[in-house]
């Protein structure tokens, strides 16, 4: 019994070892602005959609994935702002970093006001490119209307620093 609990110890503090050094070897996404690139990924329907179609509108971009308890509980947080800022030309959309069924099915209990687009195993490659070097989510982008990413955000957003940012842009 004893050996066990050492066990588990030593990795538990293995786990926090390689979390730290993976946080130091990639430090929180970049600050300064770059364009937001084009893509297209599907939606729950199986329609594609294109980013540009939310051109002229502040994006704020969420990667998330369903086993991710942080993604969880902040997306109340993402429905009140869309249903807070929709009128003054803020879209909030949902990029799933897993296959459509268990994002179907989460979404059944728990209903969102936003977009989610279905990214699969090609979500993460994205993610790092709009400055997810760290490979880890949640991951929230903010984008303004002339399509320049402002903001990224490496872990759970809180309403009040969301709102911060987006009513910055607003201005």
């Amino acid at each position: 019994m004893k050996q066990a609990a050492i066990v588990i110890i030593i990795g538990l503090l293995a786990l926090a070892g390689g979390i730290a050094l993976r946080y130091s070897l990639y430090p929180a996404p970049e600050a300064e602005a770059s364009p937001l690139p084009e893509f297209t990924l599907p939606d729950l329907s199986g329609q594609n959609r294109s980013v540009r179609e939310w051109k002229d509108k502040i994006l704020v971009i969420n990667f998330w994935a369903t086993w991710c308890p942080s993604c969880r509980e902040e997306m109340p947080d993402l429905v009140a702002l869309q249903t807070q800022y929709a009128a003054q030309g803020v879209q909030v959309i949902g990029v799933a970093l897993e296959d459509k069924a268990p994002v179907e099915e989460y979404l059944d209990s728990v209903k969102i006001n936003y977009p989610t687009l279905i990214a699969g195993e090609q979500g993460m490659a994205l993610a790092g490119q709009l400055g997810n070097r760290a490979e880890a989510i949640p991951f929230t982008v903010v984008v303004d209307r002339q399509g320049m990413i402002r903001d990224r955000h490496l872990g759970k957003f809180s309403k009040p620093e969301l709102a911060k940012i987006i009513d910055g842009l607003l201005e």
